[in-house]
């Protein structure tokens, strides 16, 4: 059976309101708060018991030789650089209120370090490829292999002073003041949606597009079979059915078109058109298991907030790849 841009057109046009009557056959089930609270404890308390033998394993993966022995010894030892950083962005304290912390916490470590040793582990090569390899086993501890996924993007302000949800509505998504400095670090996670854990993240000043386009490169590095993807709107083009495909392979991804759009295309398109508008509630059904992502955004902006105080570009992607990591260390353990 062929479709038209007709009948795609004609579909967006009232997709709204088929949305709503779905949802209102479907209402949500209430949240148990008590087995919610109850689970979330032990996740965290997994976490941290976890978090050390899981570095020590990261770091015997790696193989560091010295070049030059001569020069001042480190004060402090790989481990001790990762797991701090970890537990800085955990903490959500600045640099400097965690390097007056661990004035009190060296009573019991023996750890007494400047706030400007604190701020170089986020450029430390060492100490992100640990970061690294700890995705890396997180995701093989949870048997992470064959994945269907979904992915957004949001912003991290860079100053406290701007809301990146408040300021994209009244803003229009353009993001930057009137002297073009940039406001806002733009974030793309990818996330397989039986384990909620995080595949590939990719981070941009540019634009959510090229965090986008990043994230799908990391993706492509995992080893890690994606067999669907479900992307919002902003994603809605031909164009993006290449990206993905040329980056994962063949993938079946979920995606609303734009009102505007039309059947003309590479087959796969044509496809994709064909299950929006003669299978619509099955096609919704799997598209908006999406919603996992902004769940996933809301989780990490509560717990390490929604601002990224570092201001170098390299440090800002380590601190957002740490925002990664401790979402799969919450996430490891199958519910």
């Amino acid at each position: 059976m062929k479709v038209t841009t007709k009948e795609v057109r004609e579909l967006t046009s009232v997709l709204d309101e088929i949305v709503k009557e779905y949802k209102a056959s479907k209402p949500e089930k209430e949240r148990d708060w008590r087995t919610y609270e109850q689970q979330l404890a032990v996740r965290i308390k997994t976490a941290i018991r976890n978090l050390e033998p899981l570095v020590d394993e990261a770091i015997s993966l790696i193989e560091i030789r010295r070049v030059e022995p001569r020069g001042r010894k480190p004060k402090l030892t790989l481990k001790q650089k990762v797991i701090l950083l970890l537990l800085k962005h955990l903490f959500g304290r600045s640099n400097r209120d965690m390097s007056f912390m661990l004035v009190a916490f060296s009573l019991l470590s023996g750890v007494d370090v400047s706030y400007k040793t604190i701020e170089r582990l986020y450029s430390d090569d060492q100490v992100i490829l640990v970061l690294h390899n700890l995705h890396t086993l997180l995701l093989k501890r949870r048997g992470v292999k064959d994945a269907d996924c979904c992915g957004d993007g949001t912003g991290y302000a860079v100053t406290v002073t701007k809301h990146y949800a408040a300021e994209a509505n009244k803003r229009k998504n353009k993001l930057k003041t009137a002297s073009g400095k940039k406001e806002f670090r733009y974030t793309f996670m990818l996330m397989d949606l039986d384990s909620r854990m995080y595949i590939a993240y990719g981070t941009s000043f540019k634009s959510e597009q090229k965090a986008f386009i990043d994230a799908l490169m990391m993706a492509g590095d995992t080893g890690i079979s994606i067999n669907s993807l479900r992307i919002d709107r902003y994603y809605s083009a031909q164009g993006t059915i290449k990206l993905v495909d040329d980056a994962l392979g063949d993938v079946t991804t979920y995606l609303i078109p734009k009102r505007t759009a039309t059947v003309k295309g590479p087959w796969k398109w044509k496809r994709l058109m064909h299950s929006y508008v003669n299978e619509t509630i099955p096609y919704l059904r799997e598209y908006y298991r999406r919603c996992q992502s902004e769940s996933g955004f809301s989780e990490d902006k509560r717990r390490f907030g929604w601002t990224i105080p570092q201001k170098r570009e390299d440090r800002m992607d380590t601190a957002n790849f740490c925002t990664l990591v401790w979402h799969n260390m919450f996430w490891q353990e199958a519910r």
